[in-house]
C-alpha cells in the first residue's frame, strides 16, 4: 500500500505492479480504523502501532464471511525479500499453463511474465478472464508473483522443472490452492470469448425486465433503447474483471452515446434481497462513475443468471457482454474479458471491439 495526503486527507493505494486502486472511506471503530476495500464488500479492519499496521482483511460477501490476518511495514517496499539472490533462471515470455485443483478438475491459461533481474510482472489469462496485474520477485530459480485487488488475495510460486516445464502452486484467499504446470510457448492460444456462449436456437434477441437501482422496472423492450444499439453487460461489484471492463465502458458510453448506443449493466449480486443488491450496486456506481442504467437482476450464480436470461445456452463468467444491433438482434457474444494487465492482449481486444462498434453505429 502507498500512503499520501491529498486535499488534507489521508488516502491510501493498493498497488500491484502499474495499478493504483484508491482508497479513501475510513473511520473509526472503536479501537480499530475501518478501510473499505473500494466497490467490494470488504474491509481492512486495523490498528496502527509506530510504524506497523497490523490487523484483519475481512470478507462479507462469502456465504461464511471470513478474515485474514495482516501486517504491514512501513517504508518496505519489497513484496518478499530486500536482498534476493541474483535471478538464475528466465522467466519471461508466454506459457501453456494448466491449473489441477484439489479435486482433480483442470483448466488451461496462458501466463505471460516480463521478467527483468530479480523483478518480474505478469498475469494468467483464462477462458473466462485475467487474474490481472500480479508483480513479485526471482530469486535465484524461485519465481513468486502476488496481488491485492481489495476482494482477492492471491500468491503464485513456481521453480523449473529441469525439463524447459515450470512446476507452481496458486494460494488464495483464506483456503484456496491448485497446483499449476507451465511450458514455454510464444504462440499460446485460448479459445475465442465469442465462442462460448450462444443464444439458444430459436432465439435471435432477448428479452427481460429487471428493477433498476431505485427499484423501477426496466424492459429492454423500452423505448430509450429502440433504434439503437446496445451492450447487455452481465456485471457485479465483487468481481475485479467486471471492474476492469467497466472502467473501459463508462468512458466509451460518455464519448459515443451520441450516435445511438445504450449500456444496460445487469447485476449479479452475492445477496438475493434487493435493498442489499441495490446497494452494492449503487457502490459500484459512484466509485466507477457509471452513468449507464444498472439493473439488479438475481444473485451471483451462473446457473441463476442463464435462467434470468433463457435466450443464452448458459452463463459462463462475470462480466459477460451482449452486442445488440439497432434491429434488436443479438450480433454476438464476449464471454469474461480480456483486461489492460495483459498488455497485448488488452489492446488486441480494444481494437477488436472498436472495429466492432464501429459496424454496429454505422448501421442504419
Amino acid at each position: 500500500m502507498h500512503v499520501e495526503k491529498r486535499e488534507g486527507k489521508t488516502v491510501l493505494y493498493l498497488v500491484n505492479g502499474e495499478e493504483r486502486i484508491l482508497l479513501d472511506d475510513m473511520q473509526q471503530q472503536g479501537d480499530f480504523l475501518k478501510i473499505d476495500l473500494h466497490i467490494f464488500d470488504a474491509a481492512l479492519m486495523v490498528s496502527v502501532n509506530g510504524h506497523t499496521m497490523e490487523g484483519h482483511f475481512v470478507k462479507n460477501d462469502t456465504k461464511t464471511p471470513y478474515s485474514i490476518p495482516f501486517v504491514a511495514e512501513f517504508g518496505q517496499e519489497n513484496r518478499f525479500t530486500a536482498n534476493p539472490a541474483p535471478a538464475s533462471y528466465n522467466f519471461d515470455g508466454k506459457w501453456d499453463v494448466v491449473f489441477s485443483d484439489k479435486e482433480g478438475g483442470s483448466s488451461k491459461a496462458i501466463g505471460v511474465f516480463k521478467h527483468d533481474g530479480n523483478n518480474i510482472t505478469g498475469t494468467f489469462l483464462t477462458e473466462t478472464g485475467d487474474y490481472r496485474y500480479l508483480d513479485g520477485q526471482v530469486a535465484g530459480e524461485q519465481q513468486k508473483l502476488s496481488a491485492f485487488d481489495g476482494n482477492h488475495a492471491y500468491l503464485f510460486t513456481a521453480r523449473p522443472n529441469g525439463d524447459g516445464t515450470l512446476q507452481g502452486e496458486f494460494y488464495s484467499g483464506l483456503s484456496g490452492y491448485e497446483s499449476w504446470t507451465a511450458t514455454r510457448n510464444e504462440h499460446a492460444q485460448l479459445a475465442s470469448a465469442y465462442s462460448l456462449t450462444s443464444l439458444k436456437p430459436g432465439y435471435d434477441k432477448l428479452n427481460f425486465t429487471f428493477p433498476n437501482l431505485e427499484g423501477k422496472q426496466v424492459s429492454l423492450s423500452d423505448p430509450k433503447y429502440k433504434g439503437k444499439v446496445v451492450l447487455v453487460q452481465l456485471v457485479a461489484s465483487w468481481c475485479p474483471n467486471c471492474m476492469d471492463a467497466t472502467n473501459f465502458l463508462v468512458p466509451y458510453y460518455n464519448k459515443n452515446k451520441g450516435r445511438g448506443l445504450e449500456i444496460i449493466g445487469l447485476g449479479f449480486e452475492r445477496s438475493p434481497v434487493f435493498e442489499e443488491a441495490a446497494a452494492r450496486l449503487r457502490n459500484m456506481e459512484v466509485h466507477l462513475g457509471v452513468n449507464y442504467d444498472l439493473l439488479v437482476a438475481g444473485v451471483s450464480d451462473k446457473e441463476a443468471a442463464a435462467k434470468a436470461l433463457p435466450a443464452l445456452d448458459h452463463v459462463l463468467s462475470f462480466p459477460t457482454t451482449i452486442f445488440i444491433g439497432r434491429d434488436g438482434k443479438v450480433r454476438q457474444i464476449h464471454t469474461g474479458f480480456t483486461g489492460p494487465g495483459t498488455g497485448e492482449y488488452y489492446d488486441a481486444w480494444v481494437a477488436d471491439f472498436n472495429q466492432a462498434m464501429e459496424e454496429l453505429l454505422a448501421e442504419k
